[in-house]
């Protein structure tokens, strides 16, 4: 990986990190915060993909995505219950 693309896909990881504790402290809920990590994941995850586009870089995003999507579904069924 290109040095500039490291360091960003560092730099995206990290402020995933200090977003979750953030939206947790907020929300003083795990959904919500967990989303926030994943979303940053996910991002942290293409810009890897964009310098190695390779079958194992590919499934980690689908993975990542996966957990998002039934983050996402279990936030969404809890909602709408309360």
């Amino acid at each position: 990986m290109t040095t500039w693309l490291h360091g960003a896909a560092l730099l995206v990881t990290g402020v995933g990190l200090f977003s979750t504790c953030a939206a947790y402290w907020v929300s003083r809920n795990v959904c919500p915060a967990l989303a926030v990590l994943v979303d940053f994941l996910l991002a942290a995850q293409v810009i890897r993909l964009a310098d190695e586009p390779s079958l194992t870089t590919t499934a980690v995003a689908a993975a990542v995505v996966a957990v998002r999507t039934l983050l996402s579904a279990r936030h969404d069924r809890r909602a709408s219950v309360t």
